[in-house]
């Protein structure tokens, strides 16, 4: 089956705002662009917890940030600070600390949503899916009992009930207080 495209012209500023210069024969990410080029270091830097960053929670070395495209309601994912593209180049502290984040953002999500399950996942590198390889972040993303629809099997289309702004204050005030 395949599927129809939908313009979203809208899109294109982020998705060339979140590309970087590419190297040839660079697939391993040997040239990891600096952070002026990652949209997520960009994010990092944009200031404290907000809607209009979309950001939920700074830790020390870790934060939570809602996906700007979401999969579903809810989707956020939780990444280091520092510009990082894998696993084993995480410190202690790092890999400690964005695995509690996710803990913290599963269970806001289970609070703000009440979900049948949840996805939780990374794609490392390009070819598993990596929208952005170069910088590593791991997915939350709530599910219900037949949350496919017509849309997404004939059309191609994902719909998704709430704005981001809706989404960032459901999970803001449902992240756990103290952490």
């Amino acid at each position: 089956m395949s599927l129809d495209h939908l313009w979203a012209g809208w899109r294109g500023e982020y998705v060339t705002s979140a590309g970087f210069p590419h190297v040839a024969g660079d697939q391993d990410n040997a040239h990891p662009p600096g952070p002026d080029q990652c949209i997520f270091c960009r994010i990092a830097a944009s200031g404290p917890p907000s809607a209009e960053n979309g950001v939920l929670w700074v830790g020390t070395h870790t934060f939570a940030v809602l996906n700007a495209y979401p999969y579903a309601s809810g989707h956020l994912m939780v990444l280091p600070i520092r510009h990082v593209g894998s696993l084993a180049d995480l410190t202690a502290a790092e890999g400690t600390e964005m695995w509690s984040g996710l803990n913290l953002g599963v269970t806001a999500l289970g609070t703000a949503y009440a979900p049948d399950g949840m996805n939780l996942g990374a794609n490392l590198g390009q070819a598993a899916g990596a929208g952005i390889p170069r910088h590593l972040h791991f997915h939350a993303v709530p599910r219900w009992l037949g949350d496919t629809n017509f849309m997404t099997a004939v059309a191609g289309t994902r719909v998704l009930p709430e704005t981001l702004a809706v989404t960032w204050q459901r999970l803001h005030d449902a992240w756990p207080k103290g952490a």
